[in-house]
């Protein structure tokens, strides 16, 4: 992560800007422990010298995980001694956001205005990231070579294909070979997919060795020739051929076709909640209620939606969230809905943020009887016809529903997932309260596919899981709440990637001159 700054003014906004210097200028970061309130400083950029509007050239490299919500603070000062004590320098702003908030955003660059001083206007920062190595990003490779040397005695040769990545000793490790290709001296391999992490550990300008080989039944392979190349140079061989030349005693050229896959850039969330108010939570006016409006703590209802929800909105570029409510009668005429919008505007359900959500689903409750039964399919289909209309990979839907009983409609809820699971959508579903959710693990197909009518789903789609069993002991609604969100959202990634393989899109590449930060990623 780098970050930049850009009109400072900590000395007076008066003065015209070619009158203020700033002598030496320093971020430092800071990131919070999940479940705490203590900051702890992380590392701190170079100083810069004489000038309102640095621009940072050390990095900080932070593991990435979609599934936490990771805040970060900047604290920005101008630096007076060689003092190692931060107290002993001056000031200028401090902005905080989440980790997740930087990568969502278009780009990955995230502006962020400063504050912190009273009456002040400290300036901006500009925060950029991009990923160091993604296990998610991989290379795919159609390769062939012409006029390789002959080998065998009574026929050609049977080449085969050694990757090799450069390591920082100088070293060589094996990463790939490829299949043989029997008696030609023209082969043309299997397209293959390798990690690019594998191929080169993220560093695209990092030596990679590809050797070429006749096989022998022995063991005893000769060797034909060689040649190095990078990612970044492989990369750049989209949509025609990179040619290189086997170099030994022998003559030969190898051409490859790559093509570097990412989704990162591709895929923007769209961020869907589902509340259910059938009678079994109980009168929200009494404290035994699962939907009790406590004015010392959230409910496990705001609990849920407020853990998940603050991390899926930090990749959902517009905020506004579609919320629905399921098992209720609707005011004047008492009609029961499984799929009502909580802000009551039928034209449009959103809710801006997660807060408009939560102050809807409030809302809601007060003008609203909580009925039954529990319904899921029409609001998992109201879900899939958006998502249906949508499929090119550009965006994916994800539905969250909390609920605290048993399904009644089983038989069409596994029908609405199985068609779902053919579209860009995933359905988590948090159960409250101390029901049996035994039938619910039905639709989680971690074990086995969810069928309907003799047909499998597609994909695994559903991750349910019990909110009790996320509980802390101690009472610390955070803790409870970020470990709720790190299991539910952990098989969200590789769900994006299975649709978008399974559909046989592409992503557009991720390579880039511009020396952007460096972001490990485990998704």
């Amino acid at each position: 992560m780098m970050a930049s700054i850009g009109e400072f003014d900590p000395l007076n906004t008066r003065v015209p800007a070619t009158k203020i210097e700033v002598t030496v200028s320093l971020v430092v970061l800071y990131i919070q422990a999940v479940g705490t309130k203590e900051w702890r400083e992380f590392g701190r950029t170079e100083v810069i010298d004489n000038t309102r509007n640095p621009d940072f050239v050390r990095k900080f490299v932070l593991d990435f995980f979609f599934e936490e919500k990771q805040n970060l603070r900047f604290d920005v000062y101008n630096v007076d001694s060689r003092s190692c004590n931060i107290s002993k320098h001056d000031f200028l702003g401090q902005t905080f956001c989440t980790l997740g908030e930087i990568i969502g955003s278009r780009g990955g660059r995230l502006e962020k205005t400063l504050s912190g001083i009273p009456g002040k206007k400290c300036g901006i920062i500009i925060l950029t990231a991009e990923e160091l190595s993604n296990c998610r990003d991989i290379a795919t490779m159609q390769l062939c070579a012409n006029k390789l040397d002959k080998k065998d005695f009574f026929g050609k040769s049977d080449p085969f294909l050694v990757f090799y990545r450069s390591n920082e000793d100088g070293t060589f490790t094996i990463c790939h070979k490829t299949e043989v290709i029997k008696n030609t001296l023209n082969p043309v391999w299997q397209p293959f997919t390798i990690p690019v992490r594998a191929l080169c550990n993220g560093d695209y300008d990092r030596t990679v060795k590809v050797d070429v080989y006749d096989w022998d039944r022995d063991g005893s392979h000769d060797f034909i020739g060689e040649f190095t190349t990078s990612y970044r140079e492989l990369s750049r061989g989209q949509n025609q051929f990179n040619v290189y030349e086997v170099r030994h005693e022998s003559k030969g050229v190898v051409c490859c076709f790559s093509v570097h896959s990412s989704y990162e850039d591709l895929v923007t969330l769209n961020f869907t909640v589902a509340i259910d108010f059938t009678a079994s939570n109980g009168n929200p006016s009494q404290p035994t209620s699962l939907h009790y409006m406590s004015p010392y703590q959230m409910n496990a209802y705001a609990m849920a939606l407020k853990a998940v929800g603050e991390i899926i909105q930090d990749y959902d570029s517009d905020k506004l969230f579609p919320a629905y409510g399921f098992g209720a009668k609707l005011p004047p005429d008492g009609k029961i809905s499984h799929a009502f919008p909580l802000n009551g505007d039928s034209d449009n359900s959103n809710c801006v943020g997660i807060e408009g959500v939560l102050e809807a689903y409030f809302q809601s409750l007060r003008t609203v009887q909580l009925y039954g039964p529990t319904n899921f399919a029409p609001v998992i289909n109201k879900v899939a016809n958006c998502a249906a209309e949508i499929t090119d990979g550009s965006q994916y839907f994800v539905l969250l529903m909390i609920t605290d009983g048993v399904i009644s409609d089983m038989v069409q809820t596994k029908e609405a997932v199985v068609n779902a699971a053919s579209l860009p959508m995933s359905i988590i579903i948090v159960g409250v309260g101390p029901a049996e959710f035994d039938a619910m693990e039905e639709l989680d197909g971690d074990e086995v596919r969810v069928s309907s009518r003799g047909r499998l789903a597609e994909r695994d789609i559903v991750q349910f899981v019990p909110f009790r069993d996320y509980i802390d002991r101690s009472g610390n609604q955070v803790l409870s709440m970020a470990r709720l969100a790190k299991d539910v959202l952990a098989e969200i990634p590789d769900q994006v990637v299975s649709f978008m393989k399974s559909r046989g899109i592409e992503p557009r590449p991720a390579l880039s001159s511009s020396p952007l930060a460096e972001v490990h990623q485990h998704m």
